[in-house]
């Protein structure tokens, strides 16, 4: 195997010369470097990655934490945040907390210890202090934790605007929905403004709340049924995809027709919503737009860049599926 000093010689340069256009660390002719390219190639060299991070005080590796990977959101925020981190060259370490805490302090026991150079988090399980006392790079995806972390989410207001509208134009007049409980998350807008723009054309709306760091079917099944037995006469539900799949369930047992008798508007867009018949009308997240910029965000923490934005908020839009009478305006 060819070593840093077989590809200096081939080059006919110094050692330094060969680290600083492999590393990118001073400047290298044009030139020079075509010839280091050349000998690289030729040789078939391949730096010694742990070398070059140990150089560059650095592990090469980000922490992501998420709630539960069997939600399909958080898979595919994971997925795309792992490619779009390979892509420059990190790896990926995922902590699937599932409501432990511990979990999350052991990730973040390692930012600390250098063994992950910084952290993404979607989790909401750990006390907000235990976040705020790190100086080093974190990422908060939906969860504020003031103006020391930076913030990526999606516009949830917009969100629940949207929703709510298009109860609206299917005429419903009771209509539900299911919240997740947690506090200083951005998800708690899309619940709000629902609520007020229903409210303000005369449309009454109950709201059912189940734990937020609940994701298992039979917990959404067990909200579905009391929800059916508790309120006979909704026309109207909206939820996260998994709830509102939950009810449409529910809701054809009990001999309802959809979407002539209840309209369900489900929150991600996530695959789940395109398996079951009819599709599922849901508000849809850019999950890799989501992926990319809280990765560009932390990266430039690691790189100690200025003028990193504390509060980055992305647009949503509607996914029409057969659960709602409305269509695309």
């Amino acid at each position: 195997m060819a070593s840093i000093k077989d590809v200096a010689k081939e080059a006919g340069v110094g050692v330094g010369t060969v680290s600083r256009a492999i590393n990118n660390t001073g400047y290298v002719s044009p030139a020079t470097r075509k010839k280091i390219d050349k000998a690289v190639a030729k040789l078939k060299y391949t730096p010694n990655e742990l070398a070059r991070n140990l150089f560059r005080n650095r592990s090469g590796i980000v922490g992501v934490i998420v709630p539960d990977l069997d939600h399909p959101f958080f898979s595919s925020l994971v997925k795309n945040i792992e490619m779009q981190l390979y892509r420059q060259g990190y790896k990926t370490m995922v902590c699937n907390a599932v409501g432990v805490s511990d979990r999350e302090r052991e990730y973040l026991d390692m930012l600390e210890r250098n063994i992950v150079d910084g952290i993404i988090t979607g989790s909401h399980c750990l006390d907000g202090e235990e976040y705020l006392k790190h100086e080093k790079p974190i990422v908060s995806i939906d969860r504020d934790f003031g103006p020391k972390i930076p913030i990526v989410g999606s516009d949830h207001m917009m969100g629940g605007q949207m929703a709510a509208r298009l109860m609206l134009r299917d005429g419903r007049k009771h209509v539900l929905q299911i919240c997740g409980v947690s506090p200083h998350i951005l998800a708690n807008e899309r619940h709000l403004a629902f609520q007020k723009t229903l409210e303000d054309n005369g449309v009454r709306v109950s709201t059912e709340t189940m734990d937020w760091n609940v994701f298992d079917w039979e917990s959404f099944h067990k909200t579905a049924l009391k929800i059916m037995e508790k309120h006979p006469h909704i026309d109207g539900i909206f939820s996260g995809d998994l709830g509102a799949v939950a009810c449409m369930n529910m809701a054809r047992h009990r001999g309802m027709e959809i979407p002539e008798d209840i309209s369900l508007i489900g929150f991600d867009a996530t695959s789940v919503t395109q398996m079951v018949h009819p599709q599922l009308t849901a508000i849809r997240q850019n999950v890799e737009l989501l992926a990319e910029v809280s990765v560009s965000t932390l990266l430039d923490q690691i790189e100690q860049k200025r003028d990193i934005l504390h509060r980055q908020i992305l647009n949503v839009d509607v996914c029409y599926g057969g659960t709602t009478k409305a269509g695309p305006e």
